[in-house]
């Protein structure tokens, strides 16, 4: 018995008329009569009572008929499920996220390829840059979010879009009565800097705008994270250079200023997967990533 023959004896067991049952199955009546009759002899007992005017269910072919209409339901999931998921349309997702962008970006995105594909579990690992390089390697991530980020044979490293530079600082310092603030101007400014613990990674960034300008920074703290530093700025401890998406994080009496330079100062923030990795579901995702539009008008989205 296979799954041909049970969709067959579903059809007949509908019909109760072998002439209608072979004209849905588009086939001719006596194979059909050859499958039912197979059937019956392998079960030891008959499935239809033969009627003057048509077909009866024996007793055996109702409960076969319950069984054979879940059997065939399943096949048919389970069909539908391997295609969804050869489409990138069902499956698991595995995202490194960190600092700042999870602010803003990363989940407006995450949230447009969840619209798109709403099957696919999403699940969000919090990891510095050598953690999520680690984590892909392992295979316990599919992708990962970061920046500074240095090519490697395994791994493929490509930019989302290029994020403009703020300063966040508290409102009462006479800086924020101004439109923008240069480099120059925040030289002389006690420095809060972030990350303390990630090396190359943005806080070396932020200091490579003032070397290029022939400027000496002055570091006041070096914190863990752009909450810490914010909240220090919130304290009045010194003024900090964010990427735009970390101003979605409001504390009492921080404003954000441009940061004023040639060229305008920007960082980059890149994705990073598996160069072997061929999933669906990443192929779903990297598409969804290359396709995302950044909400600001400053962002100038990559290709």
């Amino acid at each position: 018995m296979d799954l041909r023959h049970l969709k067959s004896f579903v059809v007949l067991a509908e019909e109760l008329n072998f002439s209608r049952a072979a004209v849905r199955l588009h086939i001719s009546q006596p194979p059909l009569t050859r499958q039912i009759q197979l059937m019956e002899s392998e079960l030891g007992a008959p499935l239809f009572e033969r009627l003057p005017k048509g077909l009866a269910l024996t007793a055996a072919g109702c409960t076969l008929l319950d069984d054979a209409r879940r059997m065939l339901g399943l096949m048919d999931a389970a069909k539908d499920r391997a295609a969804q998921a050869g489409r990138g349309e069902l499956g698991r997702l595995d995202v490194g996220i960190f600092g700042s962008a999870i602010f803003h970006h990363i989940p407006r995105l995450l949230l447009q390829f969840r619209s798109l594909y709403p099957n696919v579990q999403i699940n969000l690992h919090e990891q510095t840059k050598a953690e999520q390089i680690q984590a892909l390697r392992e295979r316990r991530l599919t992708i990962g979010f970061n920046r500074h980020v240095r090519p490697a044979p395994d791994l493929v490293v490509e930019t989302v879009y290029q994020e403009p530079l703020l300063v966040a600082l508290h409102g009462a310092h006479p800086l924020a009565q101004q439109a923008a603030i240069s480099v120059r101007e925040l030289s002389q400014q006690p420095l809060i800097l972030y990350p303390n613990n990630t090396r190359e990674g943005f806080a070396d960034h932020v200091l490579s705008m003032f070397y290029h300008e022939g400027l000496q920074a002055q570091v006041e703290l070096e914190v863990k994270d752009v909450v810490t530093a914010v909240a220090l700025v919130s304290s009045g401890f010194g003024l900090c250079v964010t990427p735009e998406a970390a101003s979605s994080l409001q504390l009492p009496g921080v404003v954000y200023r441009p940061l004023k330079a040639e060229p305008a100062p920007t960082v980059e923030l890149v994705c990073l997967y598996r160069r072997d990795d061929v999933s669906p579901v990443l192929t779903a995702f990297l598409e969804t990533v290359r396709q995302f539009q950044p909400q600001s008008a400053n962002e100038t989205p990559m290709r």
